[in-house]
């Protein structure tokens, strides 16, 4: 928007005069303070015609939120037959529930609710299109052991997270395990895996990959990550006495309010 503004040398009061656009939103979008909105983006589209609704276009792609490295993941992974998945730190988005999607999707600045909403709708619409196909890939999702004790939100969205893991992990399809809190070699990416090509992604950027030394050596990894996990009936015990704690928080917190801050302790300090 400002590089059109200045192209043509507008100030930001006549290019708000010209779009009827508030000069203070203008100045806070311009400056990354404010993300734009779908009335600003049609307003730039009519006195920038030659864009040819550029702006409308990519206000309405930025609301799916998805590195330029992830957009064409989804041709990978729709015909996947095998999934192998980790994500270090928190709940992967393909095991989150709308609760605890919603939140970590609010929790980037600036973000607006309607934004939050067409992202958290396409990441429920992903899980749908992976999980519960009619042909689902075989999975095997390995969860950080750290995010089972972060809290996020509150301690009755975490227990509804934990009894979502406990529903995924008795699919037929899908092989969950816990990662213990101990070293390994993935601290610093999440890793999608099907049987020709891997999705990394970073605080930065992210990048589908489909050279086969790449994905053998991403595989590896992902084997080793595997090789120290939980076995598949202790992870899930772990699971369900995380369910069992996060819920006795939160009926603390509800008939004594005092104990609120002991469910956020929990999650500093475990």
């Amino acid at each position: 928007m400002r590089k059109e503004r200045l192209a043509r040398g507008w100030s930001l009061r006549e290019f708000c005069e010209r779009t009827g656009i508030d000069i203070g939103q203008a100045s806070r979008i311009e400056n990354g303070k404010q993300p734009p909105s779908e009335k600003v983006a049609d307003a730039c589209d009519l006195v920038f015609p030659e864009r040819k609704g550029w702006f409308r276009e990519y206000y309405e792609e930025s609301k799916y939120w998805m590195p330029a490295g992830f957009r064409n993941w989804a041709e990978y992974e729709d015909k996947a037959k095998t999934l192998r998945v980790w994500a270090p730190g928190m709940i992967h988005g393909l095991l989150e529930t709308e609760n605890y999607a919603r939140v970590m999707l609010a929790v980037y600045p600036g973000v607006s609710d309607e934004v939050v909403s067409a992202r958290l709708a396409n990441r429920m619409q992903r899980q749908q299109r992976v999980l519960f196909r009619a042909d689902p890939p075989d999975v095997h999702f390995i969860v950080d052991e750290a995010a089972l004790y972060r809290r996020v939100r509150s301690a009755e969205v975490m227990a509804e997270q934990m009894s979502h893991l406990l529903d995924v992990a008795a699919l037929d399809h899908v092989r969950l395990q816990v990662m213990p809190a101990v070293e390994h070699p993935c601290n610093t990416s999440e890793m999608i895996i099907t049987e020709d090509a891997v999705y990394t992604e970073s605080l930065a950027s992210g990048g589908t990959y489909t050279g086969p030394e790449k994905v053998a050596e991403l595989r590896r990894l992902f084997v080793t990550l595997a090789g120290e996990c939980y076995r598949v009936s202790e992870s899930r015990l772990i699971i369900e006495r995380m369910r069992d704690t996060w819920m006795a928080y939160g009926e603390r917190a509800r008939t004594h309010p005092a104990t609120a801050a002991a469910a956020s302790k929990l999650a500093r300090t475990a």
